[in-house]
């Protein structure tokens, strides 16, 4: 069989290509015409345009020589910024997740470091802050959205020298921006899921938990429990946390009547997310939804025991 342009049979052309070809046009031409058609036609297909991904997430390594053209980027673009060190960068496409702390002077502890999370321009050094606050965990990633890229959610402490608030939030790549954001945020702090900072007479049971719903899609819940000792019936406060799975819009919703029934169960006993639930052993869950399978029963006997019963049929 002969061949034409780099090896394609001259026998694939398709006739009416022949046909419609100028008088004495070679096979080479032809066979190139065919393969830049069939190109075309796959890329069309199988590629939308403007509809690449995003490259993975991943951590840049401040000893890997590789990463030093990213490093050095992101250290002009946070010139101009209040910071003592830079501790994370994580890298989407054109933008970088970053963080650094501010230590108030150099003997002072470490613990006590202010951290900043900010976005940063891979493409102009814009540079954009997300979040402040002290003692930031990173947690799993999370999807919060079918089909859409995990998100990387934090604990962090709203102070250090105090009783702390603990909060919650999440950051993710806007594809539409081009840039990081911070998830739930309201006067510019995440999700309250701990406080300590509750008047006299008040008692606080909080509960919360990561759960999963059947879609793959998950979601944060909250349950603050007040009592009043009497002074008035307790209340409770349930939130859910998510996004919407058409708009994409975060929503945050309070929930009461049976609905409410139904999250505390789920919150006490649910498909807990590891690493993103609390109180699940606490007497409020107990009393909700039973206790937790495993646990076993209390055996001690009541600090008023003294040994003083007696048993029947003993002598006096």
């Amino acid at each position: 069989m002969p061949l034409g342009w780099q090896g394609l049979p001259c026998s694939g052309i398709p006739e009416f290509m022949r046909a419609a070809s100028p008088r004495g046009t070679s096979g080479k031409f032809l066979a190139c015409l065919l393969l830049s058609c069939t190109v075309l036609a796959t890329l069309a297909v199988s590629t939308p345009l403007c509809a690449q991904q995003p490259d993975p997430f991943r951590w840049m390594d401040f000893h890997s020589d590789k990463d030093q053209d990213i490093i050095v980027w992101v250290s002009r673009s946070l010139a101009a910024e209040k910071w003592t060190a830079i501790r994370e960068i994580g890298v989407q496409y054109d933008a970088a997740l970053v963080v650094t702390t501010l230590r108030a002077s150099p003997d002072a502890a470490a613990n006590a470091d202010t951290f900043s999370v900010w976005s940063v321009s891979l493409t102009n050094h814009l540079v954009t802050p997300l979040l402040k606050g002290y003692n930031l965990r990173w947690l799993n990633m999370m999807t919060f959205k079918p089909g859409a890229l995990s998100e990387l959610p934090i604990f962090y402490d709203s102070c250090v020298e105090c009783s702390p608030d603990t909060n919650i939030t999440a950051f993710h790549f806007d594809m539409a921006q081009h840039t990081w954001a911070a998830r739930w945020l309201r006067g510019g702090q995440g999700v309250p899921v701990s406080s300590q900072n509750m008047p006299t007479g008040v008692t606080l049971t909080q509960v919360y938990a990561g759960l999963t719903e059947l879609d793959g899609r998950q979601f944060l819940a909250t349950w603050n429990h007040f009592d009043y000792d009497g002074q008035k019936p307790a209340e409770d406060s349930l939130y859910r946390y998510d996004i919407d799975p058409f708009s994409g819009l975060e929503r945050t919703a309070l929930v009461s009547g049976k609905d409410a029934d139904k999250l505390k169960i789920r919150i006490c006993r649910g498909d807990l997310i590891p690493g993103l639930a609390h109180g699940q052993d606490s007497p409020l869950c107990d009393q909700v939804a039973g206790p937790r399978p495993g646990r076993r029963p209390v055996t001690t006997p009541p600090v008023a025991n003294r040994g003083k019963s007696t048993p029947p049929g003993s002598r006096h």
